[in-house]
């Protein structure tokens, strides 16, 4: 007879390579025998990693253009997750927006890195072009079903866990849970190897300021590229995602724009940075955390996760707004000012994994025990 696993883990779709992601390797890292379990698995299009896990996958992963693009599937994934039925003693479920619907047995710990954006904030997910899009139609004409769906999966969540204290007030804004915020551990740091990359070569000795990010509208990385035009700082850019094109069309030359590095050559690319721009209002602050760890400091957007993991005393300073010209004086302000690189890397050691691993541990053997 097959024992019953004891902990199982839930995400969203592993189609890609973000925070996110990097949490769900971090929670197998805590829970090295559990099965992991999501709606869509594409290995070429997220971490190698994954290759050496047990993954499960729903129905629709066989169709091949919705592992390529996740965003295509949005009305088929509450059905995708319904027949994820998962039997374990616990499941920690890593949800944006839907594996906090995975039926289970047992118990479940969800680890919301934010109630779905689709859905609570369709405009500054899908950008300008939302009114006029396929997928804005979509979510008019399925939006209070699928509201009404996630609110009843929320719901039946043993423990809800929120990744900073903005999503927290999320959280109770779209469901009225009260969630505990638990900060997700950084996925790059300085302990391990560094591969240079080829295209900074001859940016390395002088330094560059650094964006890593999806390239997606509301994450606002053509903001950042407008606010080094003309001016004598470099910028390199590192991600892909739907506007990737657009945004190599127009930028000017003292901007780089790189994607599919691996962590070894992100290492290398933080390490060469002078500082880290976060134009965008995020959900949770990773990458300043990210820099933190090499002694870099970040000029970062005064907002969401950013306000948990920034400490301006330390290790970056704000600007107010969004705009170009708000982030131009940043850049400019930033110039001279000298930076305690130790006292950086210390700001980063509370957001260390092994703290993550130790909290998710203990929420989990409340059930086991």
């Amino acid at each position: 007879m097959t024992e019953r696993p004891r902990v199982a883990i839930a995400h969203d779709y592993l189609t890609q390579r973000g925070g996110a992601e990097r949490v769900v390797l971090a929670l197998h890292r805590a829970f090295p025998d559990a099965t992991i379990h999501t709606t869509l698995y594409d290995p070429d299009g997220t971490y190698p990693e994954f290759r050496d896990a047990r993954i499960v996958t729903s129905p629709i992963n066989r169709i091949g253009p919705l592992r390529r693009e996740h965003r295509a599937a949005l009305p088929l994934l509450p059905y995708a997750v319904s027949r994820l039925r998962i039997d374990a003693d616990v499941v920690v479920a890593s949800s944006s927006g839907w594996a906090h619907g995975v039926p289970t047995t047992g118990r479940k710990i969800v680890y919301c890195h934010a109630p779905a954006r689709w859905l609570y904030q369709a405009d500054a997910y899908l950008g300008d072009q939302a009114a006029r899009s396929a997928k804005s139609r979509a979510l008019d004409v399925l939006g209070g079903w699928l509201r009404r769906w996630d609110r009843r999966a929320a719901a039946s969540a043993d423990v809800y866990l929120a990744n900073s204290t903005v999503v927290r007030e999320r959280i109770a804004a779209a469901y009225g849970i009260e969630a505990t915020v638990v900060a997700p551990p950084y996925g790059v740091d300085a302990g391990g190897e560094l591969t240079p990359v080829e295209a900074l070569a001859d940016w390395a000795d002088v330094g560059y300021l650094l964006v890593v990010s999806r390239l997606l509208p509301y994450k606002n990385v053509d903001v950042a590229i407008e606010a080094v035009r003309d001016l004598p700082e470099r910028l390199v850019v590192v991600g892909q995602g739907p506007m990737g094109e657009q945004l190599r069309a127009s930028a000017p030359g003292n901007v780089r724009l790189l994607s599919g590095l691996t962590d070894a050559e992100l290492r290398w690319t933080y390490a060469h940075a002078r500082a880290l721009v976060g134009p965008s209002l995020e959900d949770f602050g990773l990458t300043p955390l990210e820099a933190a760890t090499f002694g870099v400091p970040t000029l970062a957007l005064h907002g969401g996760g950013y306000l948990d993991t920034i400490d301006e005393a330390v290790n970056g300073v704000f600007f107010a707004e969004p705009t170009v010209d708000a982030v131009r004086a940043a850049i400019t302000s930033a110039r001279d000012r000298g930076w305690d690189a130790a006292a950086i890397r210390a700001h980063a050691e509370a957001f260390s994994e092994e703290r993550f691993r130790e909290r998710l541990r203990a929420e989990v053997s409340r059930f086991l025990d």
